[in-house]
């Protein structure tokens, strides 16, 4: 297919806060030596911020170094953390951890309750004012080499091509974008990443990658039971102690809460569903008084890098680089990631700005990979890269214990000799349905628990119909003969948006996948017990559209 072409000297795919604050400090690197750099960043949202979801509470690091005068500029950073609360729950009860008892690292004192998504947008439009292009509801759809086997750029998705693969009226192929570098910044489980980590075997040094999966909901309080600042963390009930997991609430300003919950995804029972989970956990006797006349107004989900510092890929390969959460830079005791990603974006751009102060193209970043090992990302990941293993191997209880230990060693300054490894990736942990245990959920209330369908229709989440499907399946036969057989179908419980349903059609089972629901979350990209799900960009602009996230 003939294609337009456009060349850039910086191509970003992902304007999330690793590829924004890329392209603004190559804009400042060039502006202080007066040269002229271009960039293009590809967003497949509808805008800047539309698929960013977090929790959030941020640790301002980065943005110090990459806008010192961030407040004057009028950064949305409006709540300080004024109290910080750890509670372990029983089914009936529960109690608080005092916070002098918690490893310092833990502690959330200077940093900020925000929404990532309406800090994505401000950063969004700091890259603008210094010149980056952005192309929101663009996806990076495949990549492209030169003739040494070097990343130049990628292909952007065709539009207007109908579920049966035929061009309807108004289509419009796709365009090719070459660079000189090209930064992946897509996110967890990105598409573009997995072919790069095969082409280039990155991964081949590197444990399984681990992951959650997040979810959240804002809710709007009744005043007399919000307080701005309020920063609650909570284990136990109702997982049990082999599954790891926990939840948030951050109080933000003008009454609203931030509402989370995250499962780790190398639990085991096919038939535990985390979404049910999230919502048996708001109606604990510790949580629910404080939802009492209050309103629900968004949700959303999304996976999580867990695996640390053993689970990072080589971050460089011929033509580009890995930053942000697409290399898997995740704080998973402090549920941090996004300094360590603007961080990530920044030094591979002063290694980006010195390759091209030097005429260099398509080859290997290596000072990107080296000032990221000597840098405060390094030491925040070290500190805590024994926790993760840790709740895997010793369950919930024993695991937090001996991460804490660890990281009160940390904060003495002496380190284990020991790296603990994660093992088996997270799809290879299931039990198969007749080693499993049932559970019995409880229908939603409609007040504090909630179906997905209702849920979804609060994430704002929207693609044509007729677009082919974008869960695409290895192997047709295998959610039935394998995945049916064996596991009772658990893609229709980690599922968070309800895509996946077996139904009956002539007394034969088969999966529908309703790929119109998709909030692209990548939970069955990353939990499908034989792989056989791949997820791949649906047409640029489709998915969520988070408002406040």
């Amino acid at each position: 297919m003939q294609r337009d072409v456009m060349n850039y000297d910086v191509l970003i795919v992902g304007a999330g806060p690793a590829g924004l604050s890329a392209a603004i400090r190559l804009k400042q690197l060039a502006a202080a030596e007066e040269r002229e750099i271009s960039i293009c960043i590809l967003e497949k949202g509808s805008e800047v911020g539309a698929h960013i979801l977090s929790g959030a509470v941020i640790d301002p690091i980065a943005l110090n170094e990459l806008f010192p005068d961030w407040k004057a500029l009028g950064a949305p950073l409006h709540t300080p953390v004024s109290e910080d609360h750890f509670l372990f729950l029983t089914e009936k009860g529960g109690f608080t951890i005092p916070e002098k008892l918690l490893p310092p690292l833990m502690s959330n004192h200077g940093n900020y309750i925000i929404s990532l998504g309406n800090l994505t947008r401000w950063l969004g439009e700091q890259a603008e004012a210094l010149g980056v292009e952005i192309y929101p509801g663009f996806t990076g759809y495949d990549l492209l080499y030169d003739e040494s086997g070097a990343l130049k750029g990628v292909v952007t998705g065709d539009m207007g091509v109908a579920r049966d693969g035929t061009e309807k009226p108004g289509f419009a192929p796709g365009m090719e974008l070459h660079a000189h570098y090209t930064l992946i910044a897509e996110g967890t489980r990105g598409s573009l990443t997995r072919k790069l980590e095969q082409q280039f075997q990155l991964r081949d040094k590197a444990e399984p990658q681990k992951y959650g999966i997040g979810f959240k909901e804002l809710w709007q309080l009744d005043p007399s039971q919000h307080k701005a600042g309020l920063v609650m963390h909570a284990q136990g009930w109702p997982l049990d102690n082999d599954t790891g997991g926990g939840a948030f609430i951050y109080h933000l300003e003008d009454n609203i809460a931030a509402i989370g919950y995250v499962v780790h995804l190398n639990y085991s029972n096919p038939y535990l569903s985390p979404f049910e989970e999230f919502q048996r956990f708001k109606t604990h006797p510790k949580i629910a008084p404080m939802l009492a006349g209050a309103k629900r107004i968004s949700y959303g989900a999304r996976t999580i890098n867990e695996g640390g510092l053993q689970s990072l890929p080589t971050l460089v390969f011929p033509g580009g680089a890995l930053i942000g959460c697409a290399a898997g830079l995740v704080n998973v005791p402090r549920i941090k990631g996004s300094h360590n990603a603007m961080k990530s974006g920044m030094l591979a751009a002063e290694s980006v700005f010195e390759a091209l102060g030097s005429e260099r193209s398509h080859d290997i970043l290596s000072s990107y990979q080296e000032k990221l090992r000597a840098s405060w990302i390094w030491q925040d990941l070290d500190a805590v890269r024994n926790v993760k293993p840790a709740l895997s191997r010793f369950g919930s209880l024993l695991g937090s214990a001996y991460g804490g230990f660890e990281m009160w060693l940390a904060r003495a300054g002496i380190r284990t000799p020991w790296t603990l490894k994660h093992g088996k990736a997270d799809n290879e942990c299931l039990q198969t349905k007749d080693q499993a245990t049932r559970i019995a959920y409880p229908k939603p209330d409609g007040v504090l628990t909630f179906d997905r369908l209702s849920s979804i229709f609060l994430s704002n989440v929207q693609h044509d119909e007729d677009q082919q499907v974008h869960l695409t399946l290895k192997d047709a036969s295998v959610p039935i003969t394998v995945n049916l057989a064996k596991y009772d179908a658990p893609e229709q419980r980690y599922c968070p948006a309800g895509v996946y349903e077996i139904v009956e059609e002539n007394t034969d089972p088969r999966l529908q996948i309703n790929a119109a629901n998709c909030i692209h979350c990548k939970a069955c990209d990353i939990k499908d017990p034989t792989q056989n799900i791949v997820w791949v960009t649906p047409e640029g602009g489709g998915g969520p559209n988070y408002v406040n996230m």
